[in-house]
């Protein structure tokens, strides 16, 4: 049986091998069929009868546009050349601009004046331009600066303005500028001055006590001045007065000068008052003061044809040669004789500070029948004249001074730089666009001027007995107990204080001449600014 089941299985292997034969003599046949036909399918790819070939056209027609679409202009030609393009692909994407004209809205002036197309108004034109403020019309209410070169107030009505609006003067300016009012106002640097004919029994008192003193009789709106004796005097006319003639006035080369101030109050009720520092007017005499004749009045009366500056001879090369200013230059000069200037400047602004702090009460009873007293400011230009002793003499006002360099064109960087300092000062320039000057959004008013930029006294403030009542003098200018005018006020002294350029603050007086003012005597309103520039002034010098 075992053999029988050996000889089974071999026939059976013997069989399996046969096939397995069989099967391998069949393969080459089908290898070479299988090869063939994968020829025909890479040839079929290009053939466009056939669907993978049209799909293969499609494919690199669309690479072919993209490709040449992220070529550069000069790109295929370059290819062409074999040379490898200069710039990375970027699909070239014609775009089609469209001009917009921008009709941005710009804050604007207008001028109020007998003459507001005037030439003398030439530089407060060119300064508010490049400031970027447009000049409007008069027959509308929408404006935000009135420069009005005439006083506005008895023609217009100006009570019910809104409160981002300004106006270059303040109601009652005539209290400094009138010739009258000023030279007869009671102040130890203003010449004794009486008025005609009510004043006559007190000038001929004055006249039989000071025998040695010479009078001019002054007209009460212009000029008209002229040295006269006693028994020419016309005591019963009332458009003039009389004032003291400072007869030894101080020289310079032989000719007497007058010096002009550019004076700005910025508030009234407390009050603010600067001078612009970056020069000073100076004006002389046309005809040598000596020998002296009172019926030549060029030798000591200063009118439109002055000389200048830099036709005096030994001012010349300072103002010309080395380029200093008209107060540098006869600074210089006062120097090279021996003297010190400085005695002149500091009565100057003693003299304009204590003549705006005695007419203050006047403006303050005026401002009242306006809606917002902060809607004004004022820059007028004090002239004063030095005797031969350095005393200082005030001697008028000028409410609109002469800003017109059309007979001295020199004076046009003085005009425009006093011009552009002022616009600094009280917030007609600005730093940021805007549209008009009304307040700006919260954030932006929070970044010209935040509480912090006010606070003062911050040990004081955060103690007994503050910290519990506002009622202790010492704790009103802590920042829990400012109301919301103080807040108002402190924030214009604050901006003012940053963009004063080359204004001087006077008043609230610097440290340095704190012993000139009796603090007791100024309001409560003065007395609260002045403290608050005293406590800045222990943290920051430049608010000393």
């Amino acid at each position: 049986m075992t053999d029988k089941r050996k000889e089974g299985t071999k026939k059976t292997d013997d069989r399996s091998k046969a096939e397995d034969g069989a099967n391998t003599l069949n393969a080459k046949p089908s290898s070479s069929v299988n090869h063939r036909r994968l020829q025909e399918d890479r040839a079929s790819l290009f053939d466009l009868r056939t669907t993978s070939g049209q799909i293969l056209f499609i494919v690199v027609t669309v690479a072919a546009v993209v490709l040449v679409q992220c070529l550069p202009n000069d790109s295929l030609k370059s290819l062409l050349n074999l040379q490898l393009p200069r710039q990375h692909c970027k699909p070239e994407v014609q775009l089609v601009e469209k001009k917009v004209v921008s009709h941005e809205s710009r804050p604007k002036y207008w001028v109020f004046g007998r003459n507001p197309t005037g030439g003398h108004l030439l530089h407060v034109h060119n300064v508010l331009q490049r400031l970027g403020i447009d000049q409007t019309s008069n027959d509308t209410t929408d404006w935000d600066l009135l420069w009005a070169h005439d006083y506005p107030f008895r023609k217009l009505n100006l009570q019910r303005m809104q409160r981002h609006q300004l106006v270059n003067h303040f109601p009652g300016s005539g209290y400094i500028t009138n010739k009258v009012d000023l030279s007869t106002t009671k102040l130890q640097y203003i010449p004794a001055a009486f008025k005609l004919p009510a004043e006559l029994t007190q000038f001929r008192e004055y006249a039989k006590t000071n025998p040695h003193k010479q009078f001019v009789q002054k007209h009460n709106q212009h000029r008209h001045i002229q040295i006269k004796r006693i028994d020419e005097i016309d005591f019963s006319n009332n458009d003039t007065f009389i004032q003291e003639f400072i007869d030894d006035p101080l020289l310079v080369d032989g000719y007497k000068f007058d010096i002009g101030v550019y004076t700005v109050i910025t508030s009234i009720d407390p009050l603010r008052v600067y001078i612009y520092k970056g020069d000073i007017l100076f004006r002389y005499c046309p005809v040598p003061y000596h020998p002296f004749n009172a019926s030549d009045v060029d030798k000591y009366i200063v009118g439109d044809d002055y000389l200048p500056t830099w036709e005096v001879p030994s001012l010349k090369p300072y103002y010309t040669k080395y380029g200093f200013g008209m107060k540098d230059s006869f600074d210089a000069y006062v120097r090279s004789t021996g003297r010190d200037p400085t005695t002149i400047w500091e009565q100057v602004e003693d003299a304009i500070r204590l003549l705006i702090l005695k007419k203050e009460p006047l403006f303050t009873g005026l401002l009242s029948r306006y809606a917002y007293k902060r809607n004004f400011f004022e820059m007028m230009r004090f002239d004063l004249v030095v005797d031969n002793k350095l005393k200082v003499h005030l001697m008028e006002a000028n409410m609109s001074p002469n800003l017109s360099s059309a007979h001295f064109k020199p004076n046009r960087l003085l005009y425009e730089q006093v011009i552009y300092n002022l616009f600094q000062l009280v917030g007609v320039g600005a730093s940021i666009q805007r549209d008009s000057f009304r307040k700006q959004p919260l954030d932006t008013e929070a970044m010209l001027t935040s509480l912090k930029n006010l606070a003062t006294t911050a040990n004081l403030c955060s103690e007994l007995p503050c910290t519990e009542s506002c009622a202790p003098v010492e704790c009103q200018l802590c920042s829990t107990c400012l109301e919301e005018k103080d807040i108002d006020d402190l924030q214009r002294a604050y901006r003012e204080h940053m963009n004063r350029g080359d204004m001087k603050r006077i008043f609230p007086v610097p440290k340095s001449d704190q012993h000139r003012v009796d603090y007791e005597l100024l309001s409560a309103k003065n007395q609260f600014m002045s403290k608050w520039f005293e406590e800045k002034c222990k943290v920051d010098q430049s608010y000393c």
